[in-house]
C-alpha cells in the first residue's frame, strides 16, 4: 500500500511556474533584489560635536545625515526648543576660519574635505542670521554695492530682490573694492571686484568692467567660503573683515584665496551674495522648510514654534473663591509684572546660615551669574567674536564683566550690523546698591532686573534686546 500511495504521488503531474524567467533566468538575482525593498543598513559613522564651552559629544549617525539632522538630533537629546536658528559651524582652529554648514549639506562629505594637519572641529550653536537676508534683503545689498540689468526697474520690492537672485536667467551683479592677498606673498593689494554668475573676478583697471580689463579671481563650485574669525592676527589683513575661499582637498593654507573687506555692511553683502550664487533655490528651500504643513501662514511673519509643555501653560487667576484661565493677553501681562515686583519683595529680606536677614541688594551682587547671557572674565574681543558666530541681527546681546574697571559690567549689543558696547555702572544710595545704563535715570536692583527691562523697551539703547549669547553644554 506505502508503494502505491508512493507512486501514486510521483504520478501527479507538477504545476507548470507561471514565471519561470524569475528563477530560471542567470539576472534572477538582480531583478529580486531591485523588486524587494533595501535589507541592508545604511553605514554608520561616530561624529563629534563641540559646544561653546568646548564640551563634546559624540554621535553615531548615519553616513548621509545632513546638517539640519545632526541639529535636530542635539535638540532632542539635550530637550532644546528648535527656533530654527540652531547651525551646525565648521571651524579651522589653526587658520582662524570658520563657517556655517548650510542645512542640506552631508556632514561627511564636509568632514573628507578636512585635511590632516588643520585641527578642525564641528560647533553645535545658534546663527541667527543664516537666513536673515530672506526676511529683510534691503538690508543686506545697500545701493552702490548692487546693479541690476538694464530692462530691470532700478526701484525693485522686497519680493523683487529675492527673485532676481533666485531666477536662474538672470542676476545682479555685486562690485566694490576688495583688499586681495597676493598669492605667495604677505602683502595685500586694493583691487576693484565684480561678482557674477561666472564667478569673481577684479579689475585691472581702476573700476573698468571692460572684458579685457577683467580677470578670473575664484569659481564656488569646487571650493567653500569661510570667515575670518581672528580678524588681523594671523593672516596679517589690513581689516578685520576678512573672508577667503577654501578649495575642496586642497593642500593647505597655500591655497586659500583671502579677500578682506572695509567694513562689516561690504563683508555681509559679498558673502551673502556668494551663497545665494552658489546654491540658490536651495537655500530658500532649507529656509521654507520648518514652516512645511503649517497652511494658511506666511514663514515671513511666523513666530518661532514653541515646545509642547509651553503650549500646555496657560495664564491663570487664583484669587476669587474659583479659579479662572486669563484669556486677555495684556491682562496676563500685567498680572505676571505684579507677581515678579510681589516676588522681589518677598525676597528682599532673606535669612543667612545664622537666621539674620540679608540684603537683596548684597545677593544682586552675584545673582546674575547663574543666567544664560552672562559671561564672566571675558574680552571685549573674544564677546565680539561670539556676537559675530551668533549672527549680526538686531538685538544679539550678552552681559559681561568689564576689563578696565572690576566693579562695573558692559552690555555688547548688535545693531545695523555692528556690535556696540554699553557700560553698566553700579549706583549706591542711601545704602542700596543700584546698576543703570543711563547716569542713574533709571535704575534696577540687578542685572537681571535691568536685562529684563531692556527686553521690553528700547531705551536709551539702539533697539531691544532679542537674542541672548549663550554657552550652552552638550
Amino acid at each position: 500500500n506505502r508503494r502505491k500511495k508512493d507512486d501514486s504521488i510521483l504520478e501527479i503531474p507538477s504545476i507548470p511556474n507561471p514565471f519561470p524567467e524569475l528563477c530560471c533566468s542567470p539576472f534572477a538575482s538582480v531583478l529580486s533584489a531591485s523588486l524587494l525593498p533595501k535589507a541592508t543598513s545604511r553605514k554608520k559613522q561616530v561624529i563629534k560635536v563641540y559646544s561653546e564651552d568646548d564640551t563634546s559629544r559624540a554621535l553615531e549617525v548615519p553616513s548621509d545625515i545632513t546638517a539640519r539632522d545632526v541639529c535636530q538630533l542635539l535638540i532632542l537629546k539635550n530637550h532644546y526648543i528648535d527656533d530654527h536658528s540652531w547651525t551646525l559651524f565648521e571651524q579651522l582652529t589653526h587658520t582662524g576660519l570658520g563657517r556655517a554648514i548650510e542645512d542640506h549639506e552631508l556632514v561627511m562629505e564636509v568632514q573628507s574635505n578636512w585635511v590632516m594637519e588643520e585641527e578642525t572641529k564641528l560647533y553645535f550653536r545658534k546663527n541667527y542670521a543664516k537666513y536673515e537676508f530672506f526676511k529683510n534683503p534691503l538690508n543686506f545689498f545697500p545701493d552702490h554695492m548692487i546693479s541690476f540689468p538694464s530692462e530691470t526697474n532700478a526701484a525693485l520690492s522686497h519680493s523683487g530682490i529675492l527673485q532676481m537672485f533666485l531666477s536662474s536667467s538672470t542676476y545682479p551683479e555685486i562690485h566694490g573694492y576688495l583688499h586681495a592677498k597676493e598669492q605667495g606673498k604677505k602683502s595685500w593689494k586694493k583691487l576693484y571686484f565684480l561678482l557674477r554668475r561666472s564667478g569673481l573676478y577684479f579689475s585691472t583697471k581702476g573700476t573698468s568692467k571692460e572684458p579685457r580689463h577683467l580677470q578670473f579671481f575664484c569659481e564656488f563650485s569646487n571650493s567653500d567660503m569661510y570667515m575670518s574669525l581672528t580678524g588681523k592676527k594671523i593672516s596679517g589683513a589690513p581689516t578685520n573683515y576678512g573672508f577667503c575661499f577654501k578649495p575642496n582637498k586642497s593642500g593647505g593654507t597655500r591655497d586659500l584665496k583671502q579677500l578682506c573687506a572695509d567694513d562689516e555692511q561690504s563683508r555681509t553683502c559679498w558673502m551673502t551674495a556668494i551663497r545665494l550664487l552658489k546654491y540658490g533655490m536651495q537655500l530658500y528651500q532649507n529656509y521654507m522648510q520648518p514652516y512645511h504643513g503649517r497652511s494658511g501662514c506666511s514663514p515671513l511673519n511666523l513666530t518661532p514654534m514653541r515646545s509642547i509643555s509651553e503650549n500646555s501653560l496657560v495664564a491663570m487667576d487664583f484669587s476669587g473663591h474659583r479659579s479662572r484661565i486669563i484669556e486677555n493677553p495684556t491682562e496676563a501681562l500685567s498680572v505676571a509684572v505684579e507677581e515678579g515686583l510681589a516676588w522681589r519683595r518677598r525676597g528682599c529680606l532673606r535669612l543667612n546660615s545664622h537666621g539674620s536677614p540679608i540684603a537683596m541688594s548684597n545677593m544682586g551682587m552675584s545673582i546674575h551669574r547663574s543666567q544664560s547671557w552672562f559671561h564672566h572674565k571675558i574680552s571685549r574681543e573674544e564677546a565680539q567674536r561670539l556676537i559675530l558666530q551668533h549672527g549680526l541681527v538686531d538685538g544679539v546681546f550678552l552681559v559681561r564683566d568689564s576689563q578696565s574697571n572690576p566693579k562695573t559690567f558692559v552690555l555688547s549689543l548688535s545693531h545695523g550690523l555692528k556690535i556696540k558696547h554699553f557700560q553698566i555702572v553700579p549706583l549706591e544710595d542711601d545704602g542700596k546698591l543700584f546698576y543703570t545704563l543711563d547716569d542713574g535715570h533709571t535704575r534696577f536692583t540687578d542685572l537681571i532686573q535691568l536685562v529684563e527691562f531692556y527686553q521690553l523697551n528700547k531705551g536709551v539703547l539702539p533697539c531691544k534686546l532679542k537674542h541672548y549669547c549663550a554657552r550652552i553644554a552638550l
